[in-house]
């Protein structure tokens, strides 16, 4: 049946049911009156017209309200889909009593009309005001520090998780340029600032994050450690060119430098008598050449190879200490790298014949000079070998290679075939403390000799890597700079050697407009 004759035939019924209860109720009132109380006529006729009179009004009442329903339920959803209704709540249609089904077509059908109404510009500003005031809402409650900067860097716009972190009022924030309010210093030259530089040049959209990121607070007596992710927009419609969140770390990353600074406290203890152990060994070696017989003259070269395996140990957390203070500083200087090479795998013989390992070695001639410190790079190759050694598992052939590359790098590789490492970890060797659980059960160590080497290789203007396959083995490589490179840096100096400082934590150092 048509909804709208359904409705009429719900209308005609309670009309005729209304109706036909008032006329016998004034019938009623009339009868009682006439023959109950033996009433005069005149007065019956009264109390019959006063009778028909209230329920006529109180059926008029109840008509209008029955009758009149469904249209309350279609205003009701009119004022609800109406720009200027302010939050009028939808009606409940299954509360409708009469035309439920014609009133429930109707209403659906103003939802759709209005969610498919090309919108004014009046309401769709007011869209785009709610828009940003539930955006902005969202943020500010947001529990992670975000800073959003314009085409100048200057910040527009701080939540408050952000200024809460750097502990700054809004007013000392807002519309103030990044590098005067943020100190940011970064673990290499990878900086934000180069990061942004080259998305500028070459991308229209660009994300990037870095880790162990440092910020010092305006009493420059605070310090926050965080790791750090941006997102670059090329010309933004919102004035909104760059957007940077922090993820705090504070509390880890100091417990990492402080783990370093105490051990490293305790380890300094350790030179004074290392070296005269050493000292002895050597005079003993020098005194019994030639008197032992080949167990004891085994005993000594183990002793040997365990003073030279606990002065590296030392030297590495010492030196990793340093670097976390910027405090270790490389003096470069040109050297035969083949001659320097030699004389590190001629000390790292005797440990790897202790442990039933042979070191195999290919030298390219004629390799150029290179830029080096002597006592760190002595370093890195020890650290790389030492590992090949540990991680050799049954192989005892240990390769290594120096030759020079394409581009003019001297490159370096340690080969071993040994245990390997599972690909899944790859990314992580390189980090301070970090051990494969697979192997750290059977092999000692202390997660802190790639992470030096890394350190210590940037600081000479080159990169370390390694490819591994689980059960294969494993190769580390390391490149260093021809001498020849680096003239225009020794054109600053007085001297014959370059200072740089192993992984020093680098500044933002774009000017700003104040």
């Amino acid at each position: 049946m048509d909804y709208f004759q359904k409705l009429t035939k719900q209308v005609a019924t309670f009309l005729g049911i209304t109706q036909f209860v008032a006329t016998a109720l004034a019938i009623a009132g009339v009868l009682i009156a006439a023959y109950v109380y033996s009433l005069p006529l005149y007065i019956v006729a009264l109390i019959g017209l006063a009778i028909s009179s209230a329920v006529a009004y109180l059926s008029g009442r109840l008509a209008s309200t029955y009758v009149t329903e469904p249209v309350l339920f279609l205003w009701k959803a009119i004022l609800h889909v109406s720009p200027s209704s302010h939050g009028a709540s939808a009606p409940d249609l299954d509360k409708s009593r009469v035309g439920k089904e014609l009133v429930t077509s109707l209403a659906l059908q103003v939802y759709q009309l209005a969610s498919s109404e090309t919108p004014t510009p009046q309401s769709a500003r007011h869209t785009a005001a709610a828009e940003h005031n539930r955006t902005d809402a969202i943020m500010q409650n947001f529990p992670l520090p975000v800073f959003v900067m314009d085409k100048k860097q200057n910040i527009v716009y701080a939540n408050t998780a952000a200024l809460h972190y750097i502990d700054q009022p809004k007013q000392d924030v807002i519309n103030h340029n990044m590098y005067s309010v943020l100190d940011l210093s970064f673990p290499s030259d990878h900086t934000f600032d180069a990061w942004l530089t080259d998305s500028r040049d070459n991308k229209a959209t660009a994300s990037e994050s870095w880790e162990r990121v440092r910020l010092m607070l305006g009493d420059q007596k605070t310090k926050k450690q965080f790791d750090m992710a941006a997102y670059y927009n090329k010309d933004n419609p919102e004035n909104a060119e760059t957007i940077i969140t922090f993820f705090d770390k504070t509390v880890r990353y100091n417990k990492d430098d402080d783990a370093v600074s105490f051990i490293a406290l305790a380890v300094h203890e350790l030179r004074t008598p290392l070296t005269v152990l050493r000292g002895y060994i050597e005079v003993f070696e020098e005194e019994l050449e030639g008197k032992l017989d080949p167990e004891l003259e085994g005993f000594m070269h183990k002793m040997q190879s365990s003073a030279q395996q606990l002065t590296a140990f030392v030297s590495n957390i010492l030196n990793v200490a340093r670097v976390e203070e910027n405090q270790l500083f490389l003096q470069l200087h040109e050297e035969n790298w083949e001659k320097i090479l030699r004389s590190i795998l001629n000390d790292m013989a005797l440990r790897a014949q202790v442990h039933d390992k042979t070191i195999e070695f290919s030298i390219q001639p004629d390799l150029p000079t290179v830029a080096l410190d002597r006592v760190s790079i002595y370093e890195v190759v020890g650290n790389l070998i030492d590992n090949a050694i540990k991680y050799s598992d049954k192989s005892s052939q240990i390769i290594v290679k120096s030759y020079l590359r394409d581009d003019g790098m001297v490159e370096t590789t340690v080969q071993d075939f040994g245990i390997g490492v599972p690909s899944s970890i790859i990314g992580n060797l390189f980090e301070k403390f970090y051990r494969n659980h697979r192997s750290r059960a059977q092999v000692g160590g202390t997660g802190l000799g790639l992470y030096l080497s890394k350190a210590i290789v940037n600081a000479h203007g080159g990169q370390i890597w390694v490819q591994s396959k689980e059960g294969e083995g494993s190769t580390f490589g390391f490149t260093l700079a021809p001498y020849a490179q680096l003239a225009d840096e020794l054109k600053t100096t007085d001297n014959k050697d370059i200072r740089r400082t192993a992984h020093g934590w680098i500044k933002n150092h774009s000017f700003y407009q104040r």
